[in-house]
């Protein structure tokens, strides 16, 4: 049966029976589960611990095991560590050191992991940018960044053509360049490494945050550490002599953090896919011998909407780790293709805390022992709602509420580069005078002993693609457009599909009765990333707004491409189509094709 046909499946709350089948299942990891939970226990930011301290010595202990496997050819630590040493030492001579940022601009590739690997020896920020960018919101990018050294991957150099020279910093090394001009240089460890506090910063990514340009959330090493201890050492629980496959982009904390961690945690191998494809996906999982595999989603849609064939039970993963499987295919995507455990977790870029499925229990997004509630919030702005006091309210457990998690010394907020963007992101007093939580800006749903289950994200943000697309930037495109006085922008639900499809509602410029859909598409894909691009674009008289000044998105999400009355609605057709007229039964058939993965996700 095709998930089209399911009825959608939900588990309401997870019992004692559920974990205590899931800890007797757990036994054969024991061990290694010992091994990492006096990490968690005593680990403190002051701690001289990083995730360069890790790899390192990984690769003093065994030089001779596979660390990354690239179309079937692999590196061992050892030479790893050697050229790691080398790419540090050329950065330390170009200027680099403790706290600077090296930016990195690169699609998924060896050389990729190994520069990240250099700067954050040194003590320096990597900060992975997201090669989809281009224009304003590159230039943005790069400047959060502020890179004393950009390292470029050819395949993506194209990208910086798109904005001005003066945009990029004056050092910049592609990867030939990278590796000659480090040949001969030391390849030993760098003393600084095993000196610097778990408290150093690690990584940029970039998240869209709510509004606005792309803010770069910052990752410590303590956090990627707790990662390796917990989600990676206590659920995924991967052995030296396994290879996690991950074809997400690098810039993507799944990869850098989920999939590398539990490969450094276990001594294991990460083979690294060049990019998705949902036809190849086996066969390069085969290739690479992968015996585990991170994923997104709607990476599992995709496999499961391919036509069956021998290869889906011909690989040895039994493992998949992942964020956003939908509970109504979990169960056909676990049995179609053999894999013993899904371990879903929920964590964000920035979230001080995450859940993880540690006890493989099916339909959930996990477990979290951490200071974590859900509350109350308000429909129209998302905000958490305050009652009579002034205090925060927990919902009744399986109702939907707003998660938000404490910030203390042992859950510290990284926060962002920006500084008003951290501080937007702290609920203070919300339960007592003087504390502090982290808003997550997500809706989720308590199922029992400390387990949730992802319900939707609020806020001017939705996700798509795995991507977080911020509404505003999305509106600024559209606007460029000649033809389009005003728009709005947001997410709207796509059946049997995660996350939500762009939809534009959009008021014509004065004197224009009818939109070239393909000069609308041309201007927005010209500056925007493909899983940005709106798949609907509705036409309306006039934009009603609230007593705030902001635009009334929630009615219009609700209303979705199913019910918009009289108004002319169009759907992206790719880009040689671009946007056409269509019918709300026309509509609901082409959603459906995007679900099967028939027709342009944005």
């Amino acid at each position: 049966m095709s998930s089209a046909q399911r009825s959608p499946e939900t588990r309401s709350r997870v019992g004692l029976m559920d974990v205590a089948k899931g800890v007797l299942t757990m036994a054969p990891d024991f061990p290694h589960m010992i091994k990492n939970a006096p990490a968690m226990a005593v680990r403190r930011p002051h701690t001289k611990e990083t995730l360069g301290l890790a790899f390192e010595k990984v690769a003093d202990a065994h030089p001779e095991r596979p660390f990354l496997r690239f179309e079937g050819e692999s590196l061992s630590y050892g030479e790893c560590n050697r050229r790691v040493n080398q790419y540090a030492a050329l950065l330390s001579q170009s200027g680099v050191g403790t706290g600077d940022v090296v930016g990195i601009l690169a699609m998924n590739h060896p050389m990729t992991v190994l520069s990240m690997l250099a700067a954050v020896k040194l003590g320096a920020v990597a900060g992975m940018l997201n090669y989809n960018q281009r224009d304003a919101v590159l230039e943005h990018s790069l400047g959060l960044l502020s890179a004393k050294v950009l390292i470029v991957d050819p395949d993506a150099a194209e990208a910086l053509d798109s904005v001005p020279a003066a945009a990029v910093p004056a050092i910049t090394y592609d990867f030939a360049q990278l590796q000659e001009k480090s040949t001969g240089l030391r390849s030993g460890n760098h003393s600084v490494t095993a000196s610097l506090p778990a408290s150093t910063q690690a990584f940029y990514i970039f998240t869209s945050g709510t509004t606005g340009m792309p803010k770069a959330s910052v990752m410590s090493h303590y956090r990627w550490l707790a990662g390796m201890s917990g989600l990676a050492g206590l659920a995924v629980r991967m052995n030296h002599d396994d290879t996690m496959y991950c074809s997400l982009p690098l810039y993507h904390n799944n990869a850098l953090t989920v999939s590398l961690a539990s490969v450094i945690d276990s001594g294991g191998c990460l083979a690294i896919g060049r990019k998705f494809s949902a036809s190849k996906f086996w066969d390069d999982v085969i290739l690479n011998r992968a015996t585990a595999f991170c994923y997104i989603g709607e990476l599992c849609r995709y496999l499961l909407a391919q036509p069956v064939r021998d290869v889906d039970r011909r690989h040895q993963v039994r493992i998949a780790v992942g964020n956003g499987l939908r509970p109504e295919i979990w169960d056909e995507f676990q049995e179609r293709f053999g894999i013993d455990r899904i371990v879903e977790f929920y964590g964000a870029s920035e979230l001080n805390l995450a859940f993880v499925n540690a006890f493989n229990v099916d339909k959930t997004a996990g477990f979290c022992p951490l200071p974590y509630k859900v509350v109350a919030y308000d429909q129209e702005t998302g905000a958490p709602k305050r009652n009579a006091k002034g205090r925060l309210t927990k919902v009744k457990a399986g109702e939907p509420g707003l998660l938000i998690s404490k910030i203390n010394a042992r859950m510290p907020f990284d926060g962002y580069t920006d500084e008003s963007a951290t501080d937007k992101k702290i609920i203070r007093d919300a339960f007592k005078d003087g504390d502090q939580w982290f808003n997550s800006g997500d809706l989720v749903r308590s199922q029992g002993f400390s387990h949730i289950a992802f319900v939707d994200r609020l806020g001017d943000t939705f996700r798509w693609k795995g991507e977080n697309v911020a509404t505003t930037e999305v509106e600024a495109a559209v606007d460029s457009c000649d033809q389009i006085e005003q728009s709005v922008v947001y997410g709207v639900e796509v059946p049997d599909t995660d996350g939500r499809a762009g939809m534009a509602a959009v008021v014509l410029a004065a004197g224009v009765t009818e939109i070239d859909g393909a000069e609308l598409a041309r201007v927005v894909t010209a500056q925007l990333p493909a899983y940005a691009v709106p798949l609907f674009v509705r036409i309306v008289d006039q934009l009603e707004q609230t007593s705030t000044f902001k635009n009334r998105k929630v009615e219009l999400r609700q209303e979705g491409f199913e019910k918009v009355g009289g108004d002319p609605l169009l759907a992206y057709r790719g880009a040689a189509e671009g946007y056409v007229q269509v019918d709300p039964d026309a509509a609901a058939a082409f959603a459906s094709d995007v679900a099967a993965g028939k027709a342009p996700r944005g």
